[in-house]
Parts: structure tokens; C-alpha cells; sequence
């Protein structure tokens, strides 16, 4: 199994998840259902891009 580059649109995602958790946390921004759910959405970020990853055309 060899790993390959995700899609550009698995990686926005995956940067525009991250990023947002980020500001959450950081900034203390109230976004719904993901205030207090940073840890998940991070964790779910980091799948999608590994999916990507080994995934062909994900």
C-alpha cells in the first residue's frame, strides 16, 4: 500500500476543520456543536485527510 498525495478538496477541508477548531479553542469563538467538541472535530479532520491519503480519489 503505498501512500499518495489527498485531493485539493480533501485537504481544504481537512485545513478548514483544523483551522476553525483552532480558533475555537484559542479565541474562545462559540461555534454550535463544535464547542466542546473540539478534540473530535480534530480527530475527525486527521482521518479524513489520512483516508485521503490512502485512498484513491477521496
Amino acid at each position: 500500500m503505498a501512500l499518495k498525495a489527498p485531493s485539493i478538496l480533501t485537504f481544504v477541508f481537512a485545513i478548514v476543520v483544523t483551522v476553525t477548531v483552532l480558533i475555537t479553542k484559542f479565541f474562545n469563538a462559540e461555534i454550535p456543536m463544535l464547542t466542546g467538541n473540539e478534540f473530535w472535530a480534530l480527530l475527525f479532520s486527521h482521518v479524513v485527510l489520512l483516508a485521503g491519503c490512502m485512498m484513491r480519489g477521496l
